[in-house]
């Protein structure tokens, strides 16, 4: 397998029950398998990418100390700017070559999660950023959505399962900026190696090499999406969830070739959350004789709070 598979999402919205099925197994048997897809049908427009991807541009080329004042303290960069070099990946000291946004959950009809959530940061300089990234965050959410009705039904869940834990879910869209790497990199990577701590995560922004996806051999495979593609891969909280049936897969952001030093990339991951409550207990129909239960119970915002201190993104 060279590159991962790929799904096409107005299958599964069809009235065509057939079509329905076949986008539920092949998504429930690539993430089985790798754990990866590129995803098309989804409900970004080409013109909501391209307005997103000049706003992203605009607010990096601000300059440090105007987009330093948008790093709010004490919430561990859940909202706003997070400058370059501030994140490592789980076990690693080094800080990832990127810098990037934070754009949280637009709470609807809920004062106790208002209150829980850090509010978003709102960006003077651009009138549009906030507006269009609101626009984004919602149209990758609803795709989220979709996606996981076709794993509860490939789970033998029903449908609507996880529709009422990710509603107002701590879900996160974060632009990222990778600069342009002007020495030799001692230790350092784009994206070292992880796995993602939430449900699913849907990328926008795998259209180039850079972008490598772990298999079963240990093999790296470069993970391409076409234009018209998202890539969506499995998060360790639905592993967990599934008592590992479906699988997180470890992942990482190579640098480019010496020759593309001088040019940045920017890739936007959308990082899909449940609300706090919901437990992470491992599904009964996932564990048997063959497949023991792997994983303690516990729930997500208690998960997510252990991944955040490993990461120095809080502190204990």
């Amino acid at each position: 397998m060279q590159n991962i598979p790929s799904v096409d999402l107005r299958d599964f919205l069809s009235d065509d029950p057939v079509r329905k099925q076949k986008f539920v197994n092949e998504i429930g048997k690539a993430y089985e398998e790798i754990g990866f897809v590129a995803l098309k049908g989804h409900f970004l427009s080409d013109e909501l990418v391209g307005n997103l991807y000049t706003e992203v541009r605009d607010f990096f080329n601000l300059p440090v100390e105007k987009k330093s004042k948008y790093e709010v303290p004490g919430i561990g960069g859940q909202r706003g700017y997070v400058s370059f070099g501030k994140e490592s990946a789980k076990g690693r000291k080094t800080g990832d070559l990127k810098e990037f946004w934070h754009f949280g959950q637009y709470v609807e009809n809920d004062p106790k999660l208002e209150a829980e959530y850090p509010a978003n940061v709102t960006v003077e300089e651009l009138p549009n950023f906030n507006s269009t990234g609101k626009e984004t965050y919602q149209m990758l959410e609803k795709t989220g959505v979709y996606v996981l009705r076709a794993l509860a039904l490939f789970l033998g869940l029903d449908e609507f399962y996880f529709d009422k834990f990710v509603k107002n879910g701590n879900s996160i869209l974060r632009p990222i900026h990778y600069p342009p790497i002007l020495d030799e990199p001692k230790d350092a990577v784009r994206a070292a190696a992880h796995g993602d701590i939430n449900l699913i995560t849907l990328l926008m922004g795998a259209q180039g090499k850079g972008l490598q996806v772990q298999n079963h051999n240990g093999e790296w495979i470069d993970a391409i999406a076409n234009d018209d593609e998202l890539v969506i891969n499995v998060g360790d909280m639905l592993s967990r969830h599934t008592n590992n049936r479906l699988k997180s897969t470890i992942h990482q952001v190579v640098n480019p070739p010496r020759e593309l030093w001088g040019t940045s990339r920017y890739s936007v991951p959308f990082f899909m959350h449940p609300v706090s409550e919901m437990p992470l207990n491992c599904l009964e129909n996932c564990i048997d004789e063959n497949n023991p239960k792997q994983f303690e119970d516990i729930t997500a915002g208690e998960f997510l709070t252990e991944r955040l201190i490993e990461l120095g993104l809080i502190k204990k």
